[in-house]
């Protein structure tokens, strides 16, 4: 069976997500599977301008392209039953896998494993958020550095069965004032590696071409140039940054 055309065959609903903070549904695109978020389900935030959501979720994609990291699945935007709205290709994460996660502190890893904070439970039980030590988290901390990620929670990662690791729910990104919320904190920091930083080379080169245009229909002037900034302050230090500012530097719930 030939693929179906993703910007213009129908999209049927098939479920809704409703743990989302905004409209999120399931559907599908032929026998495609797709995640699909309408602009007009989108509740207004006070730091994010409405309406933009979707735009930012099809720029990280794009974003994610010029990487070369594979982290954020085929997003586009187009018409769907309710008005236009982000498309995404559904990936299916291993359950058996979890890239984050709550231990009791007794029961963390010796190696493999990288600590972010440490709290108690409501029965008192040390407890620490922890995320894996693996190459595909590290790139995934390197592109939320980047687009400034202000969202990134334990359960937008999914955990693929081959080891890869793909990032969802980037509707918070690219604002231009510094906003980077993150559970993987454990490489603060520790030097890039010369991938990671031949990563955000493409990102840069890429912004001054055909990437920086792509972009000028979904971000804004000021946003295109603080995502230029960062890249080039992220190359110039070389490691992995540490929180700054007042805010919370991990979102909530963590999960």
């Amino acid at each position: 069976m030939p693929a179906p055309d993703l910007m213009a065959a129908e999209l049927t609903l098939t479920g809704r997500i409703t743990t989302a903070s905004n409209a999120t549904f399931l559907g599908s695109i032929g026998d495609v599977e797709v995640v699909y978020k309408p602009i007009a389900g989108e509740s207004p935030l006070w730091d994010f301008p409405h309406g933009t959501l979707a735009q930012r979720e099809v720029a990280a994609y794009l974003v994610s392209q010029a990487f070369g990291w594979d982290i954020v699945p085929r997003t586009w935007l187009r018409d769907g039953p309710l008005g236009e709205g982000m498309v995404q290709l559904w990936k299916e994460q291993d359950p058996s896998q979890r890239a984050v996660n709550l231990l009791a502190t007794n029961d963390i890893p010796k190696t493999g494993w990288k600590r972010v904070l440490e709290g108690q439970d409501e029965s008192g039980q040390m407890v620490a958020l922890v995320h894996e030590d693996s190459p595909a988290l590290r790139r995934m901390a390197v592109f939320d550095t980047v687009v400034n990620n202000a969202d990134r929670k334990g359960d937008h990662i999914l955990a693929m069965t081959d080891g890869h690791r793909h990032g969802v729910d980037h509707g918070l990104t690219f604002h231009q004032d510094h906003k980077l919320r993150t559970v993987l904190w454990g490489w603060l920091g520790d030097p890039l590696s010369a991938g990671e930083l031949e990563g955000i080379g493409r990102v840069n080169d890429g912004l001054q071409g055909e990437l920086g245009q792509d972009l000028a229909a979904l971000l804004t002037a000021e946003e295109i140039a603080s995502l230029a900034v960062r890249c080039e302050r992220l190359r110039l230090a070389g490691r992995f940054p540490a929180p700054s500012g007042e805010m919370s530097a991990v979102p909530w719930p963590l999960f």
